[in-house]
């Protein structure tokens, strides 16, 4: 009975202790600089509360659904052998967990609302949902790229510091081309696709991988895809921008 409970708890405990830095800064900053007492106390417990049970629950939802579906399902790609449907279940995967993802869609919505304050575009709810669908769908297309890139590597054996070298290297002459509004838009793309959604998935089909494939290291070759994930946007959205700016 107490293992089990202790089994419960385990993923409250390790929230508590993500979250306890946080807690103590804001506490710090707030009491000893500010020195103002904490505006709606008790609003924001019962706002801590739910982030710490939610924060357990989605991460023992990683372990027990998310990460295992993503290696069983790498690992029966690879036993199928068709390079062909597993560049399109990986293209797939990207784009699919990109265009769900809450930071892109919260990044999008905003980037639309300055556009249209500053005049890019039109003040109209249609011309906003328009360049924010636009720009979602130019990250997802991306990140999709970016994964069967990841994917190659993998099967191909490419040192991943080339493959990254050679990606800034385009990150930085397309930034020195590409119109002024739209380079920041573009490298906080980069960031926020590597969030809730995509960076679970996306980290168990490298591993899986890697794991499947004779000759691989799980631990050398299984990761890197998150590092094209957040690479590739940059450069897909700087293009959009010279395409519609």
């Amino acid at each position: 009975m107490l293992k089990a409970v202790v089994e419960v708890m385990r993923p409250l405990f390790g929230a508590a202790r993500d979250l306890a830095p946080i807690v103590l800064v804001i506490l710090f900053f707030q009491g000893l600089v500010l020195r103002q007492p904490i505006p709606n106390l008790e609003e924001m417990l019962v706002g801590l509360a739910l982030v710490l049970v939610g924060l357990a629950l989605f991460v023992r939802g990683l372990e027990i659904g998310m990460f295992p579906l993503g290696e069983a399902m790498a690992h029966a790609f690879a036993k199928k052998g068709n390079i062909y449907w597993l560049l399109a279940f990986s293209f797939l995967l990207g784009f699919g967990t990109t265009v769900a993802e809450p930071a892109l869609i919260a990044v999008a919505g905003k980037a639309a609302q300055i556009a249209a304050d500053s005049g890019m575009i039109g003040t109209t709810a249609e011309a906003m949902d328009e360049y924010a669908i636009g720009l979602r769908l130019t990250v997802a297309l991306s990140v999709g790229t970016a994964i069967v890139l990841g994917v190659l590597r993998i099967l191909s054996g490419w040192p991943v510091h080339f493959c990254i070298m050679a990606g800034y290297i385009i990150v930085v002459v397309m930034t020195m081309f590409a119109p002024q509004e739209i380079i920041g838009i573009a490298y906080d793309s980069g960031g926020v696709t590597t969030s809730t959604i995509t960076v679970p998935l996306v980290t168990a089909l490298g591993i899986g991988l890697a794991t499947s494939i004779r000759g691989r290291n799980p631990l050398l070759d299984g990761f890197g895809l998150i590092a094209f994930a957040s690479l590739v946007p940059m450069i897909f959205v700087m293009a959009y921008g010279m395409v519609i700016l």
